[in-house]
């Protein structure tokens, strides 16, 4: 979880191809309306993020219930957002990818077509409830460093 722009999806993808488990990218379910707003440079509010939240957890529930390990790529800004996702589900964990705001906006910057514009960022950081129950990574580290890290605390504990 974190910000817009924070690697979400590169780190997910990456972990979920090491580890051999389902990659689901958060923005793949927003519906046309959210992106439309998004793309539009309106924030969303609760009431457009209750439905997509919704459907991230039957996702996550579903992919559970397959006897498959889901990484999920989602920006869960809020506490109350992760509960809604979690609700009911055991033995997921929440990762915070975390960056300063000029290194997520001069990442955001380089990137093209996504309908999250770097103008939006500001919004994200307002809305964002550092998670208290969470492994924190440092964004400015490689990818690879951060599976490494991922790895050690949730598959090597001794």
């Amino acid at each position: 979880m974190g910000v817009s722009g924070s690697g979400k999806t590169t780190l997910g993808k990456a972990l979920a191809q090491k580890l051999g488990w389902v990659f689901l990218d958060g923005d793949d379910f927003h519906p046309p309306a959210n992106i439309a707003k998004m793309a539009a440079g309106i924030p969303l509010d609760d009431s457009d993020r209750a439905p997509w939240l919704a459907s991230l957890h039957e996702r996550l529930l579903s992919t559970l219930k397959a006897d498959r390990h889901p990484v999920l790529a989602c920006s869960a800004l809020k506490e109350n957002y992760r509960s809604q996702l979690l609700d009911g589900l055991q033995g997921i964990e929440v990762v915070f990818l975390k960056g300063s705001f000029e290194l997520i906006r001069s990442r955001m910057s380089e990137r093209e077509d996504h309908y999250m514009k770097s103008g939006m960022l500001r919004s994200q950081f307002d809305t964002l409830e550092e998670p208290r129950d969470a492994l924190v990574l440092d964004i400015s580290k490689p990818v690879d460093e951060l599976i490494d890290v991922i790895i050690k605390t949730y598959f090597e504990k001794g």
